[in-house]
């Protein structure tokens, strides 16, 4: 995925994508902050999506406080930079699909109420990380448990 990214920025850079490559060289800068935590060990798809998440939910986060804050320029920059880290992220899924996931995680662990959401949640994170905002995910559980 690295490689990937590291071409991408060449790309953007002959193409001059001013954005693009800014994005993107704060991803490369979240991945080499990630390899020096891990003590040069190589990181995983997990590492990777974990890092490509946080970056969305930040811009998603800043979206939010942008457009209350009435900024719509700054709204449209995040908004785009959000288009260059989404197609590294695999496709995500419906939300049917992550009902009928949540529900067959319900059944399966037997979980009755509220008080089993940590443990769901746990084990249903690893299947829907990088699919679906995680938030969105939660809301769907405690709809369900509730």
């Amino acid at each position: 995925m690295k490689a990937t990214i590291q071409n991408d920025v060449k790309d953007a850079m002959r193409a001059k994508e001013r954005e693009k490559v800014t994005t993107l060289r704060a991803i490369l800068a979240e991945v080499q902050e990630a390899e020096l935590q891990k003590r040069g060990e190589a990181l995983v798809e997990a590492d990777y999506l974990t890092i490509l998440n946080r970056m969305v939910n930040q811009r998603r986060e800043s979206i939010d406080q942008f457009k209350k804050a009435d900024r719509h320029d700054l709204v449209e920059k995040e908004e785009e930079q959000l288009t260059y880290i989404m197609p590294y992220l695999p496709a995500q899924l419906s939300e049917a699909e992550v009902i009928a996931i949540v529900d067959a995680a319900i059944a399966s662990l037997e979980v009755k109420d509220m008080s089993g959401m940590g443990k769901l949640m746990a084990a249903i994170r690893p299947e829907l990380l990088g699919k679906a905002d995680m938030s969105a995910v939660s809301a769907i559980v405690k709809s369900r448990l509730g």
